[in-house]
Parts: C-alpha cells; sequence; structure tokens
C-alpha cells in the first residue's frame, strides 16, 4: 500500500495511546479475517509452465517451435520435446522462462511452499509478434535460457524476513530483511499499524534520481522500510531496472509510485483487465495469471476508488495454491505468509475476495 505523499509533520502521542491504536488496527484485522468463507474461485491450470525436462535450454533449439496464444496475446517456444520453455506477452518487458526447479517458502509465516521452475526476467524491449526473429532477441534467449543468475523472484526473497544482508560497491545496503514502515503513533491513518509510503529508496538511505528530474530523498524514520509498490518498485525498478516514476502523475513511461498508479497506467499487458473496485467486480476467473504478473487489490473503503495493494504472482504452493508475494503492516514486510489472510489468490480468503485486476509489464 502506498500513500498520495509523504508527510512532514507528526505529533507524538503517549505510549498507551499507541498501545491502544496498534491493538484496536490488530483486533479489527483479526475480525476481518474472521469473516473468511471457504474458496469459491478455482485454479484449473495448474502450472502454467509445467515442462518436466532439463533446465530451460536443455530441449535441441534446432527443433523448437513458436506458437501463438490469445488473451493475452503471446507467443510460446516449445522445446524439441514439446515442453513449454518460454512465454511472451505483447506489449509486456517481463519473459517467462522455463529453468533450474527452485523451492520458495517462509515458515516463520506459512506452511506454504512454492516448488517451481518457473524464471521470470526483463526483456530490453517490449514484446511483439514475430520478435522472436529479430537479433536482439536471440542474443537476450541465448544469454539467458540458461542462466542462474537473480530472477524476479530471487531478488523478491531478498527482502522476506531473516534475508541476509547485501551491500553494492559503495557500502550502501540494497537488499535485507525489510519493514513495511515505521508504527504509526499518531493514529492518523485511522489505526493503521504501520506507516505507508515508504519507497525504494528509503530502504536503501540514499538519494535516487529520476528521469523526470524529481530526486527521492529518503526520511530515517522509514530506513529498511518498502511499503507494497515500495517492495514492486525495488524488485522491478531499483534491482531489475524497469523505469520508475518519481509519482504517479509524474511525466515519462516509468512504474508510478502506488498500486493504483500501477494498476491504472498503460504499461504491458492487462491480463485481468480492471473493471471497478467493488466487489461485483472481482475477475471470474484467474486462468490467465502466471508467474510474475502484478496483481491489484482493493482493501480499505478510505481509499474511495484508488486501489491499495500490489503484489506479484509467484506460483503453484505445493498444495495447488495460486501464491503471490507481497509486503505487508502485518507482517511487517515482505512476506508469502498467512498472517493478516492467507496470501492465496483462489478460493475465497481475504485476499482472493478483494483482487481486482493483474497487470504484466
Amino acid at each position: 500500500m502506498a500513500g498520495k505523499g509523504k508527510k512532514k509533520t507528526r505529533h507524538i502521542v503517549p505510549g498507551l495511546v499507541v498501545l491502544t491504536l496498534v491493538g484496536a488496527s490488530g483486533y479489527l484485522t483479526v475480525e476481518l479475517r474472521k469473516q473468511e468463507t471457504p474458496g469459491v474461485t478455482e485454479v484449473r491450470n495448474v502450472g502454467v509452465l509445467d515442462g518436466t525436462g532439463g533446465s530451460g535450454g536443455g530441449a535441441d533449439d534446432s527443433k523448437a517451435t513458436w506458437s501463438r496464444l490469445e488473451n493475452p496475446a503471446r507467443s510460446v517456444l516449445r522445446g524439441g520435446d514439446g515442453q513449454i520453455v518460454a512465454v511472451l506477452t505483447d506489449g509486456s518487458r517481463t519473459a517467462t522462462l522455463t529453468g533450474k526447479a527452485r523451492t520458495f517458502q517462509e515458515p516463520a509465516a506459512t506452511k506454504s511452499k512454492v516448488s517451481t521452475r518457473d524464471w521470470v526476467r526483463l526483456l530490453p524491449e517490449e514484446w511483439k509478434k514475430g520478435a522472436e526473429k529479430e537479433q536482439w532477441f536471440k542474443d537476450w534467449y541465448a544469454e539467458n535460457k540458461d542462466s542462474e543468475e537473480d530472477d524476479l523472484f530471487a531478488f523478491a526473497f531478498q527482502y522476506v524476513a531473516g534475508a541476509p544482508d547485501k551491500k553494492d560497491e559503495q557500502g550502501t545496503i540494497y537488499a535485507g530483511d525489510a519493514d513495511f514502515g515505521p508504527l504509526n503513533t499518531t493514529g492518523a491513518e485511522g489505526g493503521d499499524l504501520r506507516l505507508e509510503q515508504s519507497d525504494f529508496y528509503d530502504f536503501l538511505g540514499v538519494q535516487y534520481p529520476f528521469r523526470d528530474g524529481a530526486v527521492g530523498t529518503p526520511e530515517a524514520m522509514r530506513a529498511r522500510a518498502l511499503d507494497c509498490s515500495g517492495f514492486i518498485r525495488m524488485v522491478l525498478g531499483y534491482r531489475a531496472r524497469y523505469p520508475l516514476m518519481s509519482l504517479d502523475s509524474a511525466s515519462g513511461d516509468g512504474l508510478p509510485r502506488t498500486a493504483n498508479g500501477m494498476a491504472r497506467s498503460k504499461l504491458g499487458a492487462d491480463v485481468l483487465p480492471l473493471t471497478g473496485v467493488s466487489a461485483e467486480d472481482r475477475p471470474a476467473n484467474i486462468d490467465q495469471l502466471q508467474p510474475g504478473d502484478l496483481v491489484f487489490f482493493k482493501l480499505d473503503a478510505r481509499t474511495k476508488e484508488r486501489l491499495d495493494h500490489v503484489g506479484m504472482v509467484l506460483g503453484y504452493d505445493t498444495e495447488g495454491h495460486l501464491i503471490f508475494v507481497s509486503s505487508r503492516e502485518e507482517v511487517n514486510g515482505p512476506t508469502i505468509g498467512d498472517i493478516g489472510g492467507v496470501s492465496r489468490l483462489d478460493g475465497n480468503g481475504y485476499y482472493a475476495k478483494t483482487l481486482r485486476s493483474a497487470k504484466r509489464l
């Protein structure tokens, strides 16, 4: 979740009031989650990329075949054994490749484990029909088809609870256990447990010059913190180098600052088009989703027509549920956990019910 702008003044209240506000927020969260009912939305296409061969490049490239699929329009590469080795979507820069198996888990917050052979990387250009014939793609694919260099998923899990610090050559910590944001000591946001508006440069603790000329200046109290959209901007933007906008309203073609700005932007391909923010506007099915897609939620009535949470599809857990990763206040940071609602997009849990749209950047 990301707010409209950082507030310059904050008031200090006695510790007893702080504890009361925090307790009230936690109580409301628990009571809301108790209203969850058994699953409704089913996942039928379990394992979008379900190759069972070796690495992504294990198939004979000379026998590889391309095909086209719709909704959204995309190109699919199959190896000589018939297994899918790459999915590339028109208007999107995210490419999903089949590679070495990995397992993502967060034992402190959930029993879910996602074992996947999906690797999601950024293309240097947006995909379009026929791009497989262009030299830029041939060069990129040759370099990345068997690569085990960190991808979007690896980046994302470098910020969950217990993740070790990583430093660059200048000594800046660019990865490690991240918070969601500082404790809310004012109650000004309606009793929320933690403050939003912590962007990637707050985590870094260094100024960041945007392409539009604006400069992101970190706040000391937000050090090591990433709200939901700040987390996505860290993973896709700062780490994977997808262009970033300073604000939703800034000029240019980069990734906007907030979940609402991302969802309503013209970037990428709308996998689950946004039709509205009410409960009736929940997508009828989620079969089109694939690993790496951004998913957008309507959690808070106070934000009115704005979408207020964003996460990234990780894949199917060992029980067949479609899991996403996002940064949340209840867990205080990035998670695939169950605290504050299970991280499932299928069924009828808190996040499944509040899903409104999805985009493939």
